[in-house]
């Protein structure tokens, strides 16, 4: 099974739990006065119960076998000239929000809209302001590049290494 299978196949167990537990809550107990809708139905209950405990046990082994899958597959990105490996869990981490906090701080990077010029001081005197930056703004804007695409770079790779990578179960 392919690591794409896997994920779209614990998507659909845990759609199919949901239902078994939507079944179970609307037929577990009737009042006296109504009619069963399912022929021996505390035998269907106990069937649908029993369902939702396999499907959970399936769900678990297989995020366990995508876990494991994660942690041993790496997959190489290209950042521009530069070639970057790392495993699938570790493109999951910098997807899911560590690029995206290394481009706010380099996004945080800037003049703090500080205004070069001359400004009047006591006494009438001309006090001239300079910017002093403690970045190197072209390093910043490099990052501040590389940063913002890091997601969309990802994505790519990772689509193409769900679809081609073997379940290790």
């Amino acid at each position: 099974m392919k690591l794409i299978e896997a994920l779209k196949k614990v998507k659909d167990l845990d759609r199919k739990a949901e239902e078994l537990r939507v079944m179970v809550s609307k037929h577990c107990a009737i009042s006296s006065l109504e009619t069963p809708q399912y022929e021996n139905q505390g035998a269907k209950v106990i069937s649908w119960l029993q369902a939702h405990s396999d499907v959970l046990k399936e769900i678990l082994r297989l995020r366990i076998a995508i876990q494991r899958t994660n942690l041993a597959t790496e997959v190489t990105v290209m950042f521009g000239d530069e070639a970057v490996t790392k495993t699938i869990a570790e493109w999951v981490h910098r997807r899911r929000d560590l690029a995206g906090k290394e481009f706010a701080m380099w996004d945080g990077v800037g003049d703090r809209n500080i205004r070069e010029g001359f400004v009047e001081g006591p006494g009438g005197t001309q006090i001239e302001i300079k910017v002093r930056r403690f970045y190197d703004a072209e390093t910043r804007d490099v990052r501040q590049s590389l940063y913002s695409e890091e997601p969309s770079l990802i994505d790519g790779k990772l689509e193409i290494a769900n679809a081609v990578t073997d379940l290790i179960e």
